[in-house]
């Protein structure tokens, strides 16, 4: 006897909605950069002898991701597979949050970095890029005589 007005939740879809829009208009407090949740999510870090970035990708093949380093900017590419069967007329995709498709991460590094000394690694979801800093620019102490 009662039908539902509304075949979603209403309320939730609003709730995403408000959280894009503020996501769009809010500035970061910090001046170091302004996260905009892209994927994959980032940290870098910098110490006196390396620049540290970390992507956090989980379930994605360590071969398919694309690093460069061009004039002290890193990219980093590459594409996340769906695995969400196709609906049909047997199945429906209720909600689908996880990121699927071609991805690029774009992170400006400091002039001081040696572009001949780049490792990277992948553990447990983890992209880790090292940039070594050039031995020139650490500092060091010097001895007053």
């Amino acid at each position: 006897m009662y039908r539902t007005l509304f075949p979603r939740d209403l309320f939730a879809d609003f709730d995403r909605l408000q959280r894009e829009m503020s996501g769009l208009f809010d500035a970061s407090p910090s001046i170091r950069g302004l996260g905009r949740g892209g994927y994959p999510a980032l940290n870098v870090g910098l110490s006196p002898a390396s620049v540290q970035v970390y992507a956090f990708a989980p379930g994605l093949d360590p071969a398919s991701i694309e690093i460069n380093l061009d004039r002290a900017v890193l990219t980093l590419a590459g594409e996340r597979k769906n695995t969400v069967p196709a609906p049909d007329a047997k199945t429906s995709v209720h909600m689908q949050e996880r990121f699927a498709g071609r991805f690029r991460r774009v992170v400006s590094l400091p002039e001081d970095i040696d572009p001949d000394s780049v490792s990277a690694s992948y553990t447990d979801g983890v992209l880790n890029v090292t940039v070594k800093r050039r031995e020139a620019a650490q500092p060091r102490r010097i001895a007053v005589q």
